[in-house]
């Protein structure tokens, strides 16, 4: 039955409701890039978020100094309390460099100096500004548990888009990789390798968790974020106090496997926070023959998903599912150093700091205000002023 519960909670979308949440006592973050500037699918997040209307919405910007002005001049146009905080300035680089917090800049530390700022609030949504099918039920799934008394919750949703199975990166790296470490334990399966696996989705970029709980998670500094939020996730909430949501139909942009940004980088990240996440738990990670255990379980995935996809009348590559999981072998290793960014209650530096350097680095590309737009913290203009045109996408 679709309805059937896993270790963790799981709320099934097996209607169209859209359960009353506490968004008015939460804040959203949603990660941009300069990519995101005026496209259909950032527009619609946003647009739709004003009719969910949370406490505030803070959107960590990665973007070139030319074009964060204009950015944050867009994101004050809608009727949001909207904090844009710019992550690229030099005064921000400076300030963390000099409490000991410089090093790789990616999506991971762009959300943790969000998620420093959304702690006055007491609920945290943080989700993607890429999709295509965004709906105001999204928010109040996520935070729906949130408001009976659970801590973290995560959303899944199917990756079937184009006619073919998508979410590459999940089916065929990590839940192979979670199954491979899994056989390999002696006796009983781990608590966390059963905690990693109960969830349908678990490379999903949409959480929501009280205040009190992501004060104390650990950051990934890059593509590791989600699978390392699960894992700081299992310490603090564990099975009772976490949940998972259906968020119904969902698309999103897609990634090659290869180049600079594509899946077979981002494996190596998901790989090293996974395993790390592992081995935080207790677990003695036996290296020893891991790539061949994995390539063993995802030839069986990649089996069961030709199976399915011909099942749905969907087209199928097994071919290219199985050069995939070949690369995606290469990623397997012990862990590098840990370079997490530190719980937000443990952190050298503070929130309303990371506030102050990111406004004035804001203010300066930004002419001290010349263009009477909008400021750091997404007040209204005070004046008719107009800000330059924004740059094109690339």
């Amino acid at each position: 039955m679709e309805y059937v519960q896993e270790r963790v909670t799981t709320l099934h979308a097996l209607t169209d409701h859209r359960p009353d949440a506490p968004t008015d006592r939460a804040a959203v973050v949603v990660p941009m890039t300069e990519r995101e500037y005026g496209t259909l699918a950032a527009e619609r997040v946003l647009s739709t978020l004003e009719t969910v209307d949370p406490a505030r919405v803070i959107v960590p910007l990665r973007a070139a100094a030319d074009r964060a002005g204009p950015f944050a001049e867009w994101l004050g146009e809608f009727d949001l309390d909207v904090e844009t905080l710019w992550c690229d300035g030099p005064r921000l680089a400076s300030l963390l460099e000099a409490r000991g917090l410089d090093g790789e800049r990616g999506k991971g530390r762009d959300v943790w100096l969000a998620l420093g700022r959304a702690l006055n609030e007491e609920f945290v949504v943080v989700h993607d500004a890429d999709t295509k099918t965004y709906s105001p039920a999204f928010v109040n799934r996520l935070l729906f548990p949130l408001g009976q008394g659970y801590r973290f919750s995560k959303g899944y949703y199917a990756r079937v888009e184009d006619g073919s199975l998508y979410g590459r990166l999940f089916r065929l790296f990590f839940r192979p990789l979670v199954r491979a470490l899994g056989d390999a334990a002696p006796g009983r399966t781990p608590d966390v390798l059963e905690y990693l696996s109960a969830f349908r989705y678990a490379l999903a970029g949409e959480f929501a968790a009280t205040s009190d709980l992501v004060s104390r998670l650990r950051v990934q500094r890059g593509w590791g974020l989600e699978v390392g939020t699960l894992g700081e996730a299992f310490g603090h909430a564990g099975f009772a106090d976490s949940a998972q949501v259906d968020l119904g139909r969902y698309e999103h942009d897609h990634r090659s496997v290869d180049g600079p940004t594509g899946l077979a980088d981002m494996s190596r990240a998901v790989g090293e926070a996974t395993l790390r996440a592992v081995e935080d738990a207790g677990v003695d990670v036996d290296y020893d023959g891991l790539a061949e255990r994995y390539r063993d379980a995802a030839e069986t995935l990649v089996d069961g998903y030709a199976t399915d996809a011909a099942f749905n009348g969907l087209s199928y590559d097994a071919a290219d599912e199985r050069s995939q999981v070949a690369t995606y072998a290469e990623a397997l290793g012990e862990p590098g150093p840990d370079t997490r960014l530190p719980a937000w209650e443990d952190a050298p530096v503070d929130p309303d700091e990371v506030r102050e350097a990111a406004r004035e680095d804001l203010d300066a590309v930004r002419g001290d205000g010349a263009t009477g737009g909008i400021d750091a913290v997404g007040a209204r203009p005070t004046d008719d002023g107009q800000a330059e045109p924004a740059p094109g996408e690339d």
